[in-house]
């Protein structure tokens, strides 16, 4: 059986349009990926039962509070016990009153400034998700502003905005905090989020993903699968590891 993912795509304030699209396209790289992702918007499904079945949870551009705190409970329990954890662009809006939860993910967004095209520099080309990337790649999306820097809990930052390449004038005017050079992705060998007793799964971000377009390129969609399987890799799950706590056994 392949690798399962629960990809969790609800929202309690903006609502991406570009949602539908991730789906259907994530829908049809499943074969490529050999894993089967598992949709939903309905936050009961965050129990201990139901999270125990899955290799990896994606968080797919959900905003606001998005779960009760049984469901807050039940996602910590989960990455203690070794699951794995994905997040692209607005899910570092979600649940900014869950602190594990903006350690899980790395930082929490700010603010972004328009729509534009924009160029993002790859720091680590070894990855499989950067791996296709050119050096410099150019594209139309938002350039997001983080809270604070995901380095600062150990992640590794894997693409970077290029400031020079797009306008932000909102810039001049804050005390921006998530370091140089400006980071849009990163990873964690080991989430921030797990609890000093836990079993620490892998952890991706990307901040790219808000155009419906952007979910057709082909570029974009290798990032985003060599980080589906770049956190798969973890063995820290059944897919991979028969003594795992949680995921589906092979």
């Amino acid at each position: 059986m392949p690798p399962r993912i629960l990809a969790y795509s609800a929202t309690a304030g903006f609502r991406h349009d570009s949602i539908e699209a991730s789906i259907e396209a994530l829908k049809a790289k499943e074969s490529a990926l050999d894993v089967k992702f598992y949709f939903t918007e309905d936050k009961s499904k965050f129990t201990d039962e139901n999270l125990s079945q899955y290799d990896a949870i994606l968080f797919l551009n959900n905003s606001g509070i998005v779960l009760d705190d049984t469901g807050k409970v039940a996602l910590q329990n989960y990455l203690n016990l070794g699951g794995n954890f994905l997040a692209i662009h607005c899910a570092a809006s979600a649940l900014r009153d869950t602190p594990f939860f903006g350690r899980q993910i790395g930082a929490f967004f700010e603010y972004h400034p328009e729509i534009q095209e924009s160029a993002v520099d790859v720091l680590d080309k070894t990855h499989p998700s950067t791996v296709m990337l050119p050096d410099k790649w150019r594209l139309l999306d938002e350039m997001y502003n983080f809270e604070s820097d995901p380095r600062a809990i150990g992640a590794k930052v894997l693409l970077t905005a290029d400031e020079s390449s797009y306008q932000d004038p909102q810039a001049k005017e804050k005390t921006l905090r998530h370091g140089s050079p400006h980071p849009i992705a990163w990873y964690q060998e080991r989430g921030a989020g797990v609890e000093s007793h836990g079993i620490a799964g892998r952890s991706w971000f990307t901040g790219l993903g808000h155009c419906i377009e952007i979910w057709s390129d082909d570029l974009f969609l290798g990032h985003v699968m060599g980080g589906i399987k770049w956190v798969l890799q973890s063995k820290t799950t059944k897919a991979f590891n028969a003594n795992g706590n949680v995921g589906n056994a092979s």
